[in-house]
């Protein structure tokens, strides 16, 4: 099978960060497709990035799915223009954030996300309380630019990981998610440290990519999913697929 995964920022070295955390947990006879977008912000901090990276996103996707693709993940924890993706397309679609966090309520009750700069807090509380987690999540941000996590020479790492050590004292967590796709190279060596589930959302989706695919499942296109209206798009839009 082949899936798709989309960066939707257009900082390529996040990309293949992200290219090889899947490659290392894909099924032998899964082809990973690593796509950068190519128009939006170089990385994805709150809602303004969120919607100018909308666009480029679903052009990505429009031609990942018309060249095969039988699945798509959008790599970033903000699950950016998830529900467009959807309704755009045939394929499955799964974001970070849901397919992190569905995963973790199978092994744990409290969870904390760590994520980066605090413009990303109350956008990702949203998307707990959208998936239906709100009791079970405490969301916290270490402070950390996003792009900071692409520079070894930064404080990023030893701020994630004191974020982690308050999670496990102060929340109780029993698992932490990591709340930013640009974390996806670290997950297996903080797990190791800490001694809990430490969960990437990329690996994450990945599985659940592969168990849709192979089940024969796509996306509804009965009610909220149902293909767009046909109508013009103008500018640097894209409406519904052919």
């Amino acid at each position: 099978m082949r899936i798709a995964l989309i960066n939707p920022n257009t900082t390529a070295s996040m990309t293949r960060k992200m290219a090889a955390a899947a490659a290392a947990v894909a099924a032998p006879s899964t082809e990973i497709d690593a796509i950068t977008a190519t128009i939006g912000p170089a990385s994805i901090e709150g809602y303004y990035d969120e919607a100018l990276a909308v666009p480029g996103l679903l052009a990505a996707l429009r031609k990942a799915e018309a060249a095969g693709a039988d699945a798509a993940i959008i790599g970033c924890f903000d699950d950016t223009g998830l529900d467009a993706a959807r309704a755009m397309s045939a394929i499955p679609v799964l974001g970070l954030c849901e397919a992190a966090l569905s995963l973790a309520s199978f092994i744990a009750k409290r969870i904390s996300v760590v994520t980066t700069d605090a413009r990303a807090r109350v956008p990702i509380e949203e998307l707990v309380a959208r998936h239906g987690m709100a009791g079970r999540v405490r969301v916290r941000a270490a402070g950390i630019p996003v792009l900071e996590l692409e520079n070894p020479r930064s404080s990023a790492v030893p701020r994630l990981k004191e974020e982690i050590v308050q999670a496990l004292e102060a929340d109780h967590a029993e698992a932490i998610v990591l709340g930013c796709a640009g974390m996806a190279d670290l997950a297996a060596s903080l797990q190791q440290q800490f001694a809990v589930p430490v969960i990437d959302g990329v690996v994450a989706a990945v599985k659940q990519a592969e168990a849709l695919v192979s089940l024969g499942l796509k996306t509804s296109k009965r009610g909220a999913y149902a293909f767009p209206a046909q109508k013009d798009y103008a500018g640097a839009l894209f409406g519904p697929m052919p």
